[in-house]
């Protein structure tokens, strides 16, 4: 069995936090995970109603300064936001700066609000698959090859170098629930990742993946598969509860409990095929969870 992997995503959201309690928070959640967990990752939003939220490359950036040991993705990049070509020429340059440490994490992008304020385009559904297909077509050939120049029904290239070359080539991971998503991610992710705690939801989405790589000719197990989940859990029952306070758990999005209740409610998801864990620490700014799962949750899976 492959060695299980933790990854922390670092809430975007400031709340109503100091920037000096956010950094804080931060940089100690960090120092707990370093060692422990193999990644960290932050969603890409810049603006979610009227919460206060951190733009994504710009944090990141900061981040995996302040933690040289960790790799460091965006769960997911809003393909809405950037232009493919100039997105790959920042991977690459966070590639080369990090030094090897950044995972290219896409998606279509769904927020429309955000796309309205900020007077980005949202177009369908279909249409946002199809500019995201053109997106990691160009991104594969800028990191590739030299002058190159795409065609495309969305987005176009014409005599572009991206150098230097990010080395290593970063992984692509899609964030993929539907089936025709499901088909992008086969012909073209590393990576795969889903959410939620929702077993037979997840189950029926691994099955979609298996049956698009058949469908393009690819063997399933030949893309890794991730998934986000909430979590809450304390070395104690009496320390759980006081975490959890009078918030309700939901079941379908964070697995809850002491360290070996939490490592058998993980045990469903490894034997469908996850093997790397993108945890939302449901008590930050508090880290119980955090420390808890670093040096205990994770000594359980991979004994």
């Amino acid at each position: 069995m492959a060695r299980i992997q933790f990854g922390w995503n670092l809430p975007f959201e400031c709340g109503d936090r100091s920037r000096t309690e956010q950094l804080s928070a931060y940089q100690q959640g960090l120092d707990i995970i370093s060692g422990y967990f193999t990644s960290a990752w932050m969603g890409d939003h810049v603006q979610f109603g009227e919460k206060a939220v951190l733009e994504a490359w710009t944090a990141m950036s900061y981040l995996a300064g302040r933690a040289p040991n960790i790799q460091f993705g965006h769960l997911v990049l809003c393909q809405l936001f950037r232009n493919p070509a100039l997105l790959a020429k920042m991977a690459a340059t966070f590639q080369y700066m990090s030094e090897g440490r950044f995972i290219l994490g896409l998606g279509t992008g769904w927020h429309q609000e955000e796309c309205d304020s900020y007077n980005f385009e949202f177009p369908s559904p279909g249409a946002r698959i199809e500019e995201l297909d053109e997106t990691i077509q160009i991104i594969k050939a800028l990191w590739r090859e030299d002058h190159v120049t795409i065609e495309g029904k969305h987005y176009s290239v014409k005599d572009a170098n991206c150098q230097p070359k990010p080395d290593p080539i970063p992984p692509i991971m899609v964030a993929a629930f539907q089936p025709r998503m499901m088909r992008l991610t086969a012909r073209h992710a590393d990576w795969w990742v889903t959410q939620g705690a929702n077993i037979p939801k997840i189950t029926a989405q691994v099955e979609s993946l298996n049956e698009a790589c058949n469908m393009v000719g690819r063997d399933p197990a030949g893309i890794k598969r991730l998934l986000q989940i909430g979590c809450y859990c304390a070395p104690t029952e009496t320390e759980l509860t006081q975490i959890i306070g009078n918030k309700e758990v939901n079941r379908d999005w964070s697995l809850s409990g002491t360290p070996e209740q939490v490592a058998e409610q993980f045990r469903p998801f490894i034997d469908l095929g996850f093997d790397h864990f993108i945890i939302d620490v449901s008590d930050f700014p508090r880290l119980t969870t955090l420390k808890t799962l670093a040096h205990e949750v994770l000594p359980l899976l991979n004994r």
